[in-house]
């Protein structure tokens, strides 16, 4: 008997696109938009396939060698196959999200920041803004200008797995984060208002981890954007300072 693996029939194509159906018209109700719910649903498919394959990849290279040398290696051809297989539906899955083959929206070209990727990398920088400080006041019309910049650096490839790239990065730097809050951002002594303004913003972390992999590109978006060039001065000084 194996309960899961009848389990896993039933889970069949219909009773899947089923329970697609069924969360979009959820999400609709809440007044998201229908692409918009569809490209989510897509991204948690593709990065359920992602790690998926990464994990039977990570298994390929290992096979059981009781039953002779020609049985491991036929075992890791089919796990390699498997594993390729399922990295390829994983990437096709991506592109589909993420309208990947619709004109200006190549994975690995730099479009102009979507709606939804906008709202994801919200998201992501909240919570590891408020790991280090506490909310402020700053213009939320100003953080999504800053935010449409900081994405303009990167390909629709990257901005899929930005939120990972973020967590990777405050947790790099925890430490220097914290000093850098306590000495500039919100409860500090620094008025909200100046050049260390934008640490008074959840996307000034967004903005370092850029700042420090790609500052001729940051420094192009942002100057098209229009935004304070002291503000990427005062974040950098600020991060200097914490390092002391």
């Amino acid at each position: 008997m194996n309960p899961a693996g009848e389990g896993l029939q039933q889970l069949d194509a219909v009773s899947v696109l089923n329970a697609k159906t069924t969360l979009v018209q959820l999400l609709l109700r809440a007044g998201v938009h229908p692409g918009d719910a569809g490209e989510l649903i897509g991204l948690v498919e593709a990065g359920t396939l992602a790690v998926a394959h990464e994990q039977i990849g990570g298994s390929a290279g290992t096979a059981p060698t009781e039953k002779g040398e020609p049985y491991a290696s036929g075992w890791l051809d089919g796990a390699r196959a498997v594993a390729d297989e399922l990295g390829d539906i994983a990437e096709r899955t991506l592109r589909d999200a993420v309208g990947a083959d619709a004109p200006g929206r190549a994975l690995d070209e730099r479009p102009p920041a979507g709606r939804m990727e906008l709202e994801r990398a919200k998201v992501a920088v909240l919570p590891l803004y408020l790991s280090f400080t506490t909310v402020s006041d700053l213009d939320p019309e100003v953080s999504e200008q800053v935010l449409t910049a900081v994405l303009g650096t990167m390909s629709t490839r990257e901005r899929t797995g930005y939120a990972g790239r973020l967590t990777r990065f405050a947790t790099a730097h925890h430490s220097r984060l914290e000093r850098m809050y306590a000495q500039y951002g919100p409860g500090s002594a620094i008025a909200i208002h100046g050049r260390y303004s934008l640490l008074h913003s959840p996307t000034s972390v967004a903005v370092l981890e850029r700042l420090l992999t790609v500052a001729s590109e940051l420094r192009e978006e942002w100057d098209a954007a229009e935004l304070p060039p002291a503000w990427l001065e005062g974040l950098t000084t600020a991060w200097d300072a914490a390092g002391s």
